[in-house]
């Protein structure tokens, strides 16, 4: 559902996978990502879907390890490129929602 509300560019729908503090770390160093945690998270999803009104990302594989999940997703439409982007997200999932992301790459 989280992934479905991103290709819809529904930011209300896509945050509510996430705590209001979720925090975003890059892979492997595991340095945060200051700007893309908490308030700043909302921030740049609602530019990303504003200026990428084709963006969509297409699940290739999923692996659930526990509160662990990992995806692998096909990105297009990224900021209006016509480059097709490969990205992979681990998620961290408390009682109810996305904690923490790492993105590789």
């Amino acid at each position: 559902m989280q992934l479905a509300a991103y290709n819809r560019h529904d930011l209300e729908g896509f945050l509510r996978f996430y705590v209001d503090d979720v925090r975003v770390y890059s892979f492997p160093s595991g340095a945060e990502l200051t700007d893309r945690s908490g308030p700043a998270f909302r921030s740049r999803y609602h530019v990303l879907f504003q200026s990428s009104p084709s963006l969509n990302a297409e699940l290739l594989s999923r692996v659930v390890h526990g509160n662990i999940v990992i995806d692998s997703e096909r990105i297009s439409g990224f900021l209006n490129e016509d480059t097709v982007r490969h990205a992979i997200a681990i998620y961290q999932v408390g009682a109810a929602k996305i904690e923490k992301v790492w993105f590789v790459g």
